[in-house]
């Protein structure tokens, strides 16, 4: 199986393939509307506004696993994201992201890619850290999703060229996507 092969469901239940990507390079995203990495929709419309003309997309799916911070129906959802962010990048079905239930995109995600670690300087990392390391003294080095707004930076072949965790500079991810669209 390819990345191209995938497909997933948008907001209405209806099936998406990844096919329908190729030649744009991708940030794919689980997200949450009650999390303290929220407000990072801000800066995620601001990269999609940025690039979206130069083939540039923002997947995005919602996920409810983490603390319970997605919850609500896909209209509510859209709605928030609307109404606080102005979003307007394509938005999924919400989805798990680890475990037997998981999506098969992110299954995809996670088996070709590592858990690098959280950005130090970042205020959050330490709190994740000890909340996860409590709960699993061995989550480093798995590969699973940690949080939400985990990253996945895809290139217009299809190919997973990095992964950022929730604490990474969104001024990094923005350096990757304009190398990958030149």
């Amino acid at each position: 199986m390819n990345f191209y092969d995938i497909k997933v469901n948008n907001t209405e239940g209806n099936a998406v393939s990844m096919a329908g990507f190729k030649g744009k390079v991708l940030l794919i995203v689980n997200t949450a509307t009650g999390c303290g990495f929220t407000p990072q929709y801000d800066d995620l419309q601001a990269l999609y506004e940025k690039y979206n003309d130069k083939g540039f997309e923002i997947l995005d799916f919602p996920c409810n696993q983490f603390g319970g911070q997605a919850p609500g129906t896909a209209e509510e959802i859209e709605s928030f994201c609307t109404i606080n962010f102005g979003t307007t990048f394509p938005r999924f079905e919400k989805i798990d992201v680890n475990g037997e239930n998981a999506s098969p995109l992110f299954r995809y995600l996670t088996d070709h890619t590592k858990f690098e670690g959280f950005d130090p300087a970042h205020k959050l990392s330490s709190v994740l850290d000890n909340m996860l390391s409590e709960a699993d003294p061995d989550y480093k080095s798995k590969s699973d999703i940690k949080w939400n707004f985990t990253k996945f930076l895809v290139d217009s072949n299809g190919n997973i060229v990095k992964r950022f965790e929730p604490t990474s500079d969104l001024k990094v991810i923005d350096k990757e996507v304009s190398d990958l669209l030149k």
